[in-house]
């Protein structure tokens, strides 16, 4: 989607984003997906309005300007800043990345985001596009779906132990490059990327619902040490176990 909305060739930002401008009610128009390009210095110059609504503003022209660090709360937004930066300094493309969001009164929802770094006629970086996808429902039509949701159930069951990929392809019956194509057609995920978010799923229940030690979060959702599972989970919702833990209370 992203690579159709923004072209490969050189750019110059204020043309592209003249040329978008036509595009913007189709944009608007996704309620699952926020869409925005960004200048070099990390700053919104174009945001459809699902990322506006998500954020608390009435219009998208509010955000036009701000960095994510001024428009999320400090413990989020300075991280998506600080990802930001790393896309346009190195120009390396960040590709569905998983991520747990936390949108519309805290409520978690799982994320796959995607940016690329914009490049002038000179070859020099000039600002970042970038979406970021909810997660969908399975593709429950395509003829391996019940293999692969094999798969994830048994993930489910067994996510709080180490789980190999030679595991989950003698259950679905694949090998393992069609085990992974099935996975990314059906779940939009690979193998791994389902292991991580049934762990971080039942940890962020637990970090929200219980009192329990983090060390003890950890070893029941998979994980052999605390620092392992701080890295992961950080990974995945840019904040610490003990944050995400705070920003519920």
């Amino acid at each position: 989607m992203l690579a159709a909305l923004v072209p490969a060739s050189p750019c110059h930002l204020p043309d592209l984003l003249v040329s978008l401008q036509p595009l913007a009610p189709l944009l608007d128009a996704l309620a699952d997906v926020v869409f925005f390009i960004k200048d070099d210095a990390a700053r919104y110059a174009f945001v459809n309005t699902t990322l506006a609504r998500r954020c608390g503003f009435k219009t998208h022209r509010q955000l036009l300007g701000l960095t994510a660090e001024q428009v999320f709360p400090a413990r989020f937004g300075s991280l998506y800043t600080e990802q930001d930066r790393k896309v346009l300094s190195s120009g390396r493309e960040l590709a569905d990345q998983l991520e747990l969001h936390l949108y519309d009164g805290n409520q978690p929802v799982w994320c796959l985001t995607h940016k690329i770094a914009l490049h002038d006629e000179q070859g020099r970086i000039v600002g970042l596009a970038g979406i970021s996808r909810d997660l969908q429902l399975p593709q429950s039509s395509h003829p391996s779906f019940q293999k692969v949701a094999a798969v994830d159930a048994h993930i489910r069951a067994h996510f709080h132990r180490p789980i190999s990929l030679a595991e989950l392809t003698a259950i679905a019956g694949l090998s393992v490059a069609q085990l992974e194509r099935h996975c990314k057609r059906i779940f939009q995920l690979t193998p791994r990327q389902l292991i991580h978010k049934a762990r971080l799923e039942e940890a962020s229940r637990l970090l929200r619902e219980e009192d329990l030690p983090i060390t003890d979060i950890a070893l029941r959702c998979g994980y052999t040490d605390h620092s392992a599972f701080s890295r992961q989970f950080r990974a995945l919702t840019h904040l610490s176990p003990s944050l995400y833990r705070d920003s519920h209370r």
